[in-house]
């Protein structure tokens, strides 16, 4: 084969998994049925936040991890699209942020500063705010320097990925739904509205993952993007004039020089929702291995660093380490093994006790505990 592993799906989240991988030395090869300027990760605004993403815990860890990197990333901002940016988080889930970043709370003054204590609580932090289409050529760039490759093809299905790599990652996405089949992922539709930028050089949100409008001003290079929405199982990808008049309307009250603002632009995404992320693996039927990657709702680029321990585990189970039928893989944050969805000692190998490893075969079945409720060494927790 000439390809290690077969990456499904050119956004933000296939890159990064395509870059992890191929600096690991692997043979990668992403496969698109768009460029990645017309994926939706090219749409995003890109502030980094765990917005519409489950299961929470485990999104703000990740988020946590992708913050250290993006930080670094931000030291070339001309080279990465990534840069550390001032703003104001107002609303529900705002106390989340300060505790993250570090931020104060909101305070009096003009600007940003005023609108958040117009809408407490509000907290001020210094934030990674991506770029998105440059930060898309960059991780096309550190994958090409890798040796990967990006070829743009239709995928039929997932096994015609496995017939040509010993793995494959399927990070596709709303696309999902369609190539696994998976119809627990479904469409969260966001609109915003490009403007010329009168001068704005912080960013300002309120979001609330229950309600179906946001506010968000976040200067680009490009212009100030001006958002938004967030509308469930919406598949339109038509702009409305409606809606963008509305979005520029609510963005007004926080920086009035916008209602003055020349449009550049009307954008529409549609973010992959699903109850939780799916992050496993499983056998294709010709032998491949095949890890799943997607659902990451409205948080992609806030969070497709931070699952970089698991993809850690992705890399090396791609490479063969354990045997073939059971080689562990961090999926979620606990070991697991492949096509199972409950931890459990591999037969020969590393042994899991409480999310970790222990240097001890499995010897018995797994699992009895002692009269005091603990688990014996060498059989996984049940």
């Amino acid at each position: 084969m000439a390809s290690d592993v077969i990456v499904v799906g050119a956004g933000v989240t296939g890159l990064t998994s395509a870059v992890v991988l191929a600096e690991r030395g692997l043979r990668v090869e992403v496969w698109t049925r768009s460029p990645s300027a017309e994926t939706t990760s090219a749409v995003a605004g890109g502030l980094w936040w765990p917005y519409r993403i489950r299961p929470e815990a485990q999104a703000s860890a990740w988020a946590l991890r992708s913050l250290a990197v993006l930080a670094g990333l931000a030291e070339r901002p001309e080279e990465t699209g990534v840069r550390m940016v001032e703003g104001t988080h107002g609303g529900r889930g705002s106390s989340g942020v300060g505790a993250v970043g570090g931020a104060g709370a909101g305070s009096e003054g003009g600007g940003a500063r005023g609108a958040a204590a117009r809408v407490r609580p509000g907290v001020r932090c210094r934030l990674p705010l991506l770029d998105m289409p440059a930060h898309l050529d960059y991780l096309r760039r550190r994958l090409a320097a890798a040796g990967g490759t990006v070829t743009v093809r239709p995928v039929a299905s997932l096994g015609q990925a496995g017939r040509a790599a010993g793995a494959v990652v399927n990070c596709t996405g709303l696309g999902a739904r369609d190539l696994v089949p998976d119809y627990k992922v479904y469409p969260v539709r966001g609109q915003v509205v490009v403007v010329e930028n009168p001068g704005i050089d912080e960013w300002f949100t309120v979001a609330d993952d229950s309600k179906p409008e946001l506010l968000y001003v976040l200067p680009q290079p490009y212009g100030v993007v001006l958002g938004g929405t967030a509308g469930e199982h919406v598949w339109d990808r038509t702009p409305s004039p409606c809606t963008a008049q509305a979005i520029i309307a609510r963005c007004s009250r926080v920086h009035p020089r916008l209602c003055q603002s020349r449009v550049l632009a009307h954008r529409v995404g549609l973010r992959p929702a699903r109850h939780r992320v799916r992050l496993e693996a499983e056998r294709l039927p010709g032998g491949a291995r095949l890890v799943h990657n997607y659902g990451h709702g409205g948080a992609p680029g806030s969070r497709s660093r931070g699952a970089v321990r698991c993809r850690r585990r992705i890399w090396w189970s791609c490479e063969g380490g354990g045997s073939p039928a059971g080689s562990p893989l961090a999926v979620q944050g606990r070991w697991v093994r492949e096509g199972t969805g409950r931890p459990r000692g591999v037969a020969g190998g590393p042994v899991v006790r409480h999310g970790r490893r222990c240097g001890r075969p499995v010897r018995r079945p797994p699992c009895r505990r002692r009269a005091g409720g603990s688990p014996r060494c060498g059989a996984g927790p049940r």
